[in-house]
């Protein structure tokens, strides 16, 4: 199968890409490197340098063809959202119609959308299934919801297949530990740079911890012609406080500095995991004490800092992620 993978120089893009390359399929990554990074990019990929909020995108990509397009380029700072919305927008809901019009166009069969767990808020009742009302409390989370509801309108009147991840917190390696980073990466930074671990709030917050080539093994199977259109829950199921995460990187003895909660964050954020269970029979298979393991050695390797500077950095909302 002819893939483009969209961000796919970025986090949770390139184990994509790799995942996809090792069952064979041919993958161009389309990306513009303003996040992403060209060394996350795995031998026998190739490489198309755009911006996906061109409103000449699907000229640009007129002369390629492709059989499923797999969208990762976002916008992914809660912080940044609230302080910028616009620019939210014009990535996530813009960006993500222009990759749409192209795919219409030119025939693509399936359509993949990396959404996230975000769109659900503060959920009312946990774990979360994918029909748990919807109430995003920041930007990001409002524009992902509304990407995800114009492609299934959308979709109703093309002969394009539709399947919208909803991903929890993803970690792993080639998380950047710059800006915003995910919580565990966060972490990972304070403890390389020598300061304190900071919290945004009581550290009881609960979230749902996946590690990103278990996320990249979802995409996988979305890609298959039996798996059913619609939305899917990516998570472990397993609630895990930041406190409990703080614990395992770096034990109980170090202390964390707690500082207020901000806006956008979530209290408590917990995937049911059911449908893509039975659906695509997928799984997740990497512990959370595997995965930080992973995790670690990539940064204990000096060569995977040379792009991410211990410091400055902005100490993220508990309910980031990165693509």
């Amino acid at each position: 199968m002819r893939a483009l993978v969209t961000g796919g120089a970025g986090f949770i893009g390139s184990h994509v890409v790799e995942r996809l390359l090792a069952h064979g399929h041919s993958v161009t990554v389309l990306d513009d490197l303003s996040t992403g990074r060209l060394e996350n990019i795995a031998a026998g990929a190739k490489m198309i340098r755009a911006d996906v909020t061109d409103p000449h995108l699907a000229r640009t990509l007129a002369r390629y063809k492709f059989d499923a397009v797999i969208h990762h380029a976002a916008q992914v700072s809660v912080s940044r959202s609230l302080a910028d919305p616009r620019f939210d927008a014009q990535v996530n809901l813009v960006g993500t119609m222009n990759v749409l019009d192209y795919a219409i166009q030119s025939g693509v069969s399936r359509f993949i959308f990396a959404s996230s767990v975000a769109v659900y808020g503060d959920p009312h009742r946990l774990p979360a299934a994918e029909d748990h009302p919807a109430k995003p409390l920041s930007p990001y989370a409002v524009s992902k919801l509304a990407a995800e509801q114009y492609l299934r309108e959308t979709a109703r009147d093309t002969d394009v297949q539709v399947v919208i991840l909803r991903y929890a917190n993803v970690y792993g390696p080639r998380q950047s530990i710059r800006g915003e980073p995910g919580v565990a990466c966060a972490m990972i930074n304070h403890i390389l740079a020598r300061t304190p671990v900071v919290i945004h709030g009581d550290g009881q917050q609960k979230r749902d911890f996946v590690y990103v080539s278990d996320v990249a093994k979802a995409n996988l199977l979305a890609l298959r012609n039996d798996t059913p259109c619609g939305v899917y829950n990516v998570g472990t199921g397993v609630s895990t406080t930041i406190l409990e995460l703080k614990r395992l990187l770096v034990g109980s003895a170090s202390k964390a500095e707690l500082v207020p909660a901000r806006p956008g964050d979530v209290r408590h954020s917990v995937l049911d995991i059911g449908a893509i269970q039975s659906k695509m029979r997928w799984r997740p298979t990497v512990s959370l004490a595997a995965g930080l393991s992973r995790t670690w050695r990539y940064y204990l390797d000096p060569r995977n800092r040379v792009s991410y500077a211990p410091l400055p950095f902005t100490a993220p909302s508990a309910s980031s992620a990165s693509y």
